[in-house]
C-alpha cells in the first residue's frame, strides 16, 4: 500500500533559501516520510527552484544516496533508511537488485551540471556500485565523465576497482575503465586549457601506483600494461621511479615476457628521470636489457659530468678575478664554452663506444650459447681422436712414426749412431 506524503515546505527548511544548515539537512533527510525515490525528486526540485547553490545540492543526494546505500558512504558502520511498513513482505534479491539499480540511474539523473558539485570520492564509489550492478551504460558514462573531470582530486584506494566481469582472463582490476577515465582528463586538459601542471603531476604519480599494483595480476596484458603507462604524457611524470617500479613488478610477475617486450617496456623510462637510489637498482637488475642497463650507467655518468660542470660555472660567477677587465672576461667564457662543447663531444664519443661494446657483448654471449649447445659433441670427437693416436703396445706412440723422430741437437756422428742403435 503506497502511502502519499507531501512535500517538506522547503522555506521552513532554507529560511534564506542559500545558506541551510548542515544540522537542518540532516534532520530533513532522516526523516522516515521521505522513503519513496520519485518523492526524493520532487522535493529536490522543489529546493533547486529556490536558488539553492549547487555544491550543497551537490550535499544533500550525497547523503540521501549514502543513507539508501551505505556502500556509497565513507563511514562503514552506517545503515540504510529503515522502513517503517512492516506491514511490507521481506522483498527477493531480485527485487532488492532491480530496486537498487533503479536508485542509481535516478541519483545519476539528479545530480548537478556543475562537474565540482559533487566530490570525486562519492562518484568513484558510485561508478563501483553502479559497475557491479550491471546499470545502463548511458549512466555509467556519464559518471565516468564526472571522475575524469576531478581526475587528480582521486585516491589510489578509491580507482582500485575490481572488473566485475566473468569472462575467462579477465584482470581483477577494471584496467580498460581506467584508461579511459586518463585519457578523457588528458583530452579535457588539451581542449580546455584550464589545468595546471600540477593536477597532471598527481595523475601521474596516480596511474605509476596504480600500474605497480595491477601489475601483480598475471592476466594484465602487456598492450593494456604499455596503453595506461603511455596515456599520461612524458612531460606529466617528474620522476620515472614509480614507472620503473611498476615495470619491475611487471617483469617479476610475467616471467614469459620475450626479450623483445622487455626492450618495449624499458622504452617507456626515461633514465634522465630516474633517482640515485633507482639507477642503483636498474644498474643490478638482471630482469632489464643490457642496452636499457647501459643507458642508465651512462645517464649517472652524464648527471655527474652536468653537475661538476654547474659547480665549476657557479664558483667562476661566484667569485670572479676583480682584476680581469671585460675583454679578458669574455675570453675566459669563450673558453669555457669550448670545454663544455669538447665535453658533449666526449660523451656522445662514450655512447657511440659503449653502443659499439654492447653489440660485441650481445655477439659474444650468442657465441657462447652456440658453444655450449656443441661442447658434447666436440668433447667426444676430441677423445676419439685420442683414442686413435694411442699404440697399442701401451708405449702412447704411434709405431709409424718411431723412425720419424726428431734427433737432438748434435754432432751428425752421434745422431747417425742413434738411428743405428733404433734401427
Amino acid at each position: 500500500m503506497n502511502h502519499h506524503h507531501p512535500s517538506p515546505d522547503t522555506t521552513a527548511i532554507f529560511p534564506d533559501n542559500n545558506n541551510p544548515t548542515s544540522l537542518a539537512t540532516k534532520c530533513w533527510l532522516d526523516d522516515a516520510s521521505i522513503l519513496d525515490i520519485d518523492q526524493f525528486v520532487k522535493t529536490l526540485s522543489a529546493i533547486k527552484s529556490k536558488g539553492v547553490r549547487p555544491d550543497l545540492i551537490g550535499s544533500i543526494i550525497t547523503h540521501y544516496a549514502s543513507k539508501w546505500i551505505p556502500e556509497l558512504s565513507p563511514e562503514s558502520g552506517q545503515s540504510p533508511i529503515p522502513n517503517h511498513s512492516h506491514q511490507s513482505p521481506p522483498q527477493s534479491a531480485t527485487a532488492t537488485w532491480l530496486k537498487t539499480r533503479f536508485f542509481l540511474e535516478t541519483i545519476v539523473t539528479v545530480l548537478p551540471p556543475e562537474n565540482d558539485a559533487v566530490p570525486c570520492t562519492f562518484l568513484l564509489r558510485l561508478l563501483k556500485k553502479a559497475n557491479m550492478l550491471g546499470v545502463d551504460s548511458s549512466y555509467r558514462e556519464e559518471v565516468e565523465k564526472r571522475v575524469a573531470w576531478r581526475l587528480d582530486q582521486a585516491a589510489l584506494k578509491e580507482v582500485m576497482i575490481p572488473c566485475f566481469s566473468h569472462v575467462r582472463g579477465t584482470t581483477l582490476l577494471d584496467v580498460e575503465m581506467m584508461i579511459r577515465l586518463v585519457k578523457r582528463y588528458v583530452e579535457m586538459d588539451v581542449e580546455h586549457g584550464l589545468r595546471s601542471g600540477v593536477g597532471m603531476f598527481k595523475v601521474a604519480k596516480l596511474v605509476d601506483a596504480y600500474l605497480a599494483e595491477a601489475a601483480v595480476d598475471c592476466e594484465l596484458g602487456l598492450p593494456e600494461f604499455m596503453e595506461l603507462a603511455g596515456a599520461v604524457p612524458a612531460q606529466a611524470r617528474a620522476t620515472d621511479d614509480g614507472l620503473y617500479r611498476a615495470i619491475d613488478t611487471y617483469l617479476k610477475t610475467h616471467v614469459n615476457v620475450t626479450k623483445q617486450e622487455r626492450k618495449m617496456l624499458c622504452k617507456l623510462i626515461d633514465s634522465q628521470k630516474l633517482s640515485m637510489e633507482a639507477s642503483l637498482h636498474a644498474a643490478q637488475n638482471d630482469r632489464l636489457p643490457v642496452r636499457s642497463v647501459i643507458q642508465v650507467l651512462f645517464s649517472e655518468q652524464t648527471k655527474l659530468h652536468s653537475h661538476i660542470d654547474w659547480s665549476r660555472s657557479f664558483s667562476v660567477t661566484k667569485s670572479p678575478n676583480p682584476g680581469l677587465d671585460p675583454h679578458e672576461r669574455c675570453h675566459s667564457s669563450r673558453e669555457l664554452a669550448m670545454v663544455q662543447q669538447m665535453e658533449i663531444k666526449k660523451l656522445k664519443e662514450n655512447v657511440s663506444r659503449l653502443e659499439r661494446q654492447c653489440h660485441m657483448m650481445q655477439s659474444q654471449i650468442e657465441k657462447l650459447s652456440e658453444k655450449k649447445r656443441g661442447f658434447f659433441s666436440w668433447r667426444k670427437f676430441a677423445m676419439s681422436t685420442t683414442l686413435r693416436e694411442i699404440s697399442v703396445d701401451g708405449t702412447g706412440f704411434d709405431s709409424s712414426s718411431i723412425g720419424k723422430q726428431t734427433p737432438m741437437k748434435g754432432k751428425k756422428g752421434r745422431s747417425k749412431k742413434w738411428r743405428q742403435s733404433m734401427s
